[in-house]
Parts: C-alpha cells; sequence; structure tokens
C-alpha cells in the first residue's frame, strides 16, 4: 500500500510537471501569433519573414546592434561590388540593340516591320536626374519586352538636345510615323498605329503589377512618369511569371543586395554622350589633365552646412585611403551652392587638386547662354543660381570619376541626379570584359543631425536610400561615409530594409500590403489583381 502511493505521487508530480511545461509552451506560441498579428506579417511568409530575420540577428550580433543597423552597416550589403553582374547585362544590353536597334528594324520587310513592337521613352526638360531616367526605363523595358526604343521628341527636338547626343540606336517617333506609312502598315495589314500609355504614378490604372505586358498588342508601349529606378523594378513582382522573370533578368533578384547589375549606369553609356561644347567645357575644368580621382556632389538647397561640409571632408578622406598610392589626388567638387564649393575646397587644398568648373570664367559658346532669361530662375533653391547648361558640364565632368563618387546633403542624400552621375561613372571604369572598374565605389555621406531619426527622413522613392528608412534604421547615428547602390532597390527585400509608414499606406494603392519589415503576400496580390479591372489608354496616331 505504501509503495502504490508513492508511485502515485511520483505520477502526479510528473503529471503536474508536464502540464507546466506544457502551459508554458502554448503561452510562448500564442504570444508569438499576436506578435506576428501586431506587425502585420502573412502567415503565409512567416518561414521567409522568419530567414530573413535569423540573417538580421546574425548580423546584429556580429556588429553588437540590437534591431537596427547604422547606415554603414547597411552598406556592407553593397561590399561584393557590380562587376559581374554588370559585365553580363552590358553583354545583354548589346545584344538586344543589336537586334532592335534601329539600324536593323528599319530593313525589316513590311510584314515583319509591321508586326514590330516599340517602347517610347519620353521626358520633358525639367531635373536632370528624374528626367533621364524616363528615358532610360523606357529603354530597360524595351529589353524586358524585346520591343525597340523610340526616344521622344518635342517640336523636333530631343530632350535636352542642346547638351546631349543620343546614340543611333533608338528611332524617333515621326520616323516610325514614317516608316508605317511606307511599309503600308495599316493599308495593306489593317494593323493602326498606337500608343498603349500605362502612368505609374496613378495606382488605379497603372498594371505594372497585375498586367501581362507581353501580350499587349498596340504597337508602342509608353511607360509614363517612370522618374527614378523604381518603376522598372515594380515588375519583379508582376503576377505574370514571364513578366518577373524578364525583369529579374536585368535587374538581378531583389533580395540578393550583393550582386546587381548597374543596369542604367550601363544603357546611358549606350545611349548618351554630351555634346560637343559640353565636352569641350569639361575638358577646359580639368586643364587638359587626367580624369579626377573622387567626386564629391553635395546637394545642399543654398543651405552653407558646417556639420554636412565636415562629414563630406570626412568621407572623402575614407575614399583617398583606399586609392592606389596617389601623392595628391584629384577631387571634383559639384554643388548647387557656391559658397559651398569654397568652403571644401578650401579644406581639400592641403591635401588634393580640387577642380570645380567655374562657368563665369568659361569662353565657350556656351557662355552667351548666361544672359539668357531661363525658366529655371524660379527654382534657384532647387537648382542653385548657375545657368542651366552648368548642371550637363558638372553631370559629364563628374562621370569621368576613376575611382569614388561621394553625395552628400543638406535633406536627402542619393538623388537621381548623382545616382547616375555614379552609375555612368563606373560603367565607363568597367572595361569591355576586365575587371579595371571592380574598385569603383559610391559613398553617401551623412552628417549626424540627418540621422537623429535615422534615415526616416529619407523619404521620395527617388533617394537612394528610401527603401530602408524604416524601423531597422538605428536613430542618433554618428557621421556616416557609406557604400551605396549604383542600383537603387526598388523593394524591400534585402537585408536591413524597411519601409517608412507613408511607403506602407502607398503601396496599398498598388495592391501590395507591406508589413513593418517589408514582406507582403503574394497570394493577396493576385487576388487584388484578379479583381481589378484593367484600364486601357490608347493614343491613335495612324
Amino acid at each position: 500500500m505504501k509503495a502504490r502511493s508513492v508511485g502515485w505521487r511520483q505520477r502526479r508530480k510528473v503529471t503536474v510537471y508536464c502540464f507546466l511545461i506544457a502551459s508554458v509552451f502554448m503561452t510562448g506560441i500564442g504570444l508569438l501569433l499576436l506578435s506576428l498579428t501586431a506587425i502585420d506579417i502573412p502567415i503565409g511568409h512567416l518561414k521567409d519573414h522568419l530567414h530573413h530575420k535569423d540573417l538580421q540577428g546574425e548580423a546584429q550580433q556580429q556588429n553588437k546592434v540590437k534591431n537596427c543597423a547604422t547606415v554603414e552597416e547597411m552598406g556592407g550589403n553593397f561590399h561584393s561590388g557590380f562587376m559581374k553582374e554588370s559585365l553580363r547585362v552590358r553583354e545583354m544590353i548589346q545584344h538586344h540593340f543589336t537586334n532592335n536597334g534601329a539600324e536593323r528594324v528599319r530593313e525589316l520587310s513590311p510584314e515583319e516591320f509591321c508586326r514590330h513592337g516599340f517602347v517610347l521613352g519620353k521626358a520633358s526638360e525639367a531635373g536632370l536626374g528624374n528626367e533621364m531616367y524616363k528615358i532610360l526605363t523606357g529603354a530597360a523595358l524595351s529589353i524586358m519586352l524585346n520591343r525597340s526604343l523610340i526616344i521622344g521628341q518635342t517640336r523636333g527636338k530631343y530632350p535636352f538636345g542642346d547638351y546631349l547626343t543620343y546614340s543611333n540606336v533608338s528611332f524617333t517617333l515621326s520616323e516610325v510615323k514614317h516608316l508605317w506609312r511606307t511599309n503600308g502598315c495599316l493599308t495593306k495589314y489593317g494593323r493602326h498605329l498606337h500608343i498603349r500609355v500605362d502612368d505609374f504614378q496613378k495606382p488605379a490604372k497603372t498594371n505594372v503589377l497585375c498586367g501581362n505586358w507581353k501580350e499587349w498588342e498596340q504597337p508602342i508601349i509608353w511607360f509614363q512618369n517612370a522618374t527614378d529606378a523604381v518603376p522598372a523594378q515594380f515588375f519583379l513582382k508582376n503576377i505574370h511569371p514571364e513578366m518577373a522573370k524578364a525583369a529579374a533578368d536585368l535587374f538581378g533578384r531583389s533580395e540578393d543586395l550583393s550582386y546587381r547589375p548597374n543596369v542604367f549606369g550601363e544603357l546611358m553609356r549606350l545611349l548618351v554622350t554630351p555634346s560637343e561644347e559640353v565636352e569641350k567645357a569639361v575638358n577646359w575644368a580639368l586643364g587638359g589633365g587626367s580624369d579626377p580621382d573622387i567626386v564629391l556632389h553635395m546637394r545642399m538647397l543654398m543651405n552653407r552646412s558646417v556639420r554636412a561640409v565636415q562629414a563630406a571632408l570626412n568621407c572623402i578622406e575614407k575614399a583617398v585611403q583606399n586609392l592606389p598610392l596617389i601623392s595628391r589626388p584629384k577631387v571634383v567638387i559639384v554643388s548647387d551652392t557656391p559658397h559651398v564649393v569654397e568652403d571644401v575646397a578650401l579644406r581639400l587644398n592641403e591635401f588634393a587638386e580640387v577642380v570645380h568648373f567655374d562657368f563665369k570664367h568659361f569662353g565657350g559658346n556656351m557662355s552667351g547662354m548666361i544672359s539668357k532669361p531661363s525658366n529655371s530662375n524660379i527654382r534657384v533653391k532647387d537648382w542653385g543660381p548657375a545657368p542651366r547648361w552648368v548642371a550637363f558640364v558638372d553631370f559629364f565632368l563628374a562621370s569621368r570619376a576613376k575611382h569614388a563618387v561621394i553625395s552628400g546633403a543638406h535633406r536627402r542624400v542619393g538623388t537621381t541626379y548623382a545616382q547616375l552621375i555614379s552609375a555612368l561613372a563606373a560603367a565607363h571604369r568597367l572595361g569591355d570584359y576586365t575587371a579595371s572598374g571592380s574598385n569603383f565605389t559610391f559613398l553617401s555621406s551623412f552628417q549626424s543631425n540627418l540621422l537623429s531619426e535615422g534615415l526616416k527622413n529619407q523619404v521620395g522613392w527617388g533617394h537612394a536610400w528610401n527603401r530602408f528608412a524604416g524601423s531597422l534604421s538605428c536613430p542618433n547615428q554618428s557621421n556616416q561615409c557609406a557604400l551605396t547602390p549604383l542600383l537603387p532597390p526598388g523593394w524591400w527585400d534585402g537585408m536591413w530594409q524597411s519601409p517608412l509608414p507613408r511607403d506602407i499606406h502607398r503601396m496599398e494603392a498598388y495592391g501590395v500590403k507591406l508589413s513593418g519589415f517589408g514582406t507582403f503576400d503574394h497570394e493577396q496580390l493576385r487576388s487584388f489583381c484578379s479583381t481589378k479591372r484593367e484600364f486601357v489608354k490608347k493614343i491613335p496616331l495612324i
């Protein structure tokens, strides 16, 4: 009897012990589910999210940072370089324009020409960075859709045609209309010439995520208002596998930030060169000497910030340390604010040869334009007091950088202008199938007061660090000099990326319900697309 009593008490202890363990386990599971609900992560993507967080946890442990990263730590994602992928894309671009360039397509038979498709890249003459992205996005889309490129003109002139020369691989709309009539596309084959317009900045109407653009029958497609690197990368999440694959073939995988090609730099290298007068001004600024080692671009909006200058100087010193052995590096300064140029030059002269294009002393043909009235005068704070053409000289002068481009700013770092400078410079330094450009770097200089709330103020999809501006960005950072992607990310799939609340709200209009970490349910997007009415806007030409 005593033995049975002891055994019963032991079994009761074991039972209670097991019950307590089970209770703790179930409580933990419940708390986990509640936390996932709180941050709105789709259960279908729990595995991906946990893997994403595991990787971040490893990085946090390594960097001794909890739950967030500094800009320099984020920039560690880009240390592997861009060379191999950029060479692959360069070959891809060359192959595309060999087959779809104007020279070959003009010679197609009438029947083949009338079946051929085109993409229109059309820009106005507003900010150079935003407008150039419109053309480059058209070129990228022409590759994805295997169509020819049309660069739009206004009253017979290319955008910025006084300062830029365009290559002969593209068509003009006037020429396509002429060939359409000459080949009898309407009279013989009954094929009208229409432009199908898709406006990226109108989420309710755009088909960027829901439409299969490869099946569109309209001869010309115009992806309107693609003013930065983001719109073309939206196709990476298109619900149609053939569209997503075409985008991934060009841009790489959005989650792999270490190996992404310099797509827009390679496209710009092929499509655009400076006009003869701009080239003369660039050579005059260099005094017939060598190309600059480092370029500093400061977007200061007429603000004379001591902190911004000091942070930029620190970043230049960091870049100089990574240069080959050079006794006195050559540094080009580009800024919308003349006082900042003076302040930086005064400090740099101690150890570097400083170059700045002083348009007032340039005697070329464009100097006569100084006295002409300019619409940009109303935007002096935005573009600076210099004549408009100076921005093009500065751009192509800066794009000759051999080793590094540094972007600093009063508010937002890595503007579209700075992005394209660095992208074109990197493309120039990437020799044909060689590794000569592998040591090129794009750096972002942040003064500490810009980072009091982390990257929260890097709003606007056109800025290089917007996709890192959410909750994973540490507040109260010191000055930062960070490696920066040549291809700014279009999504939030990579390490340390997280969206701002305003971007979460904005993405809802496109049918994407982002979590606080940038994940979303692809099935939910498919459901959204299945109920979304396809909007078709056509402009008849012939």
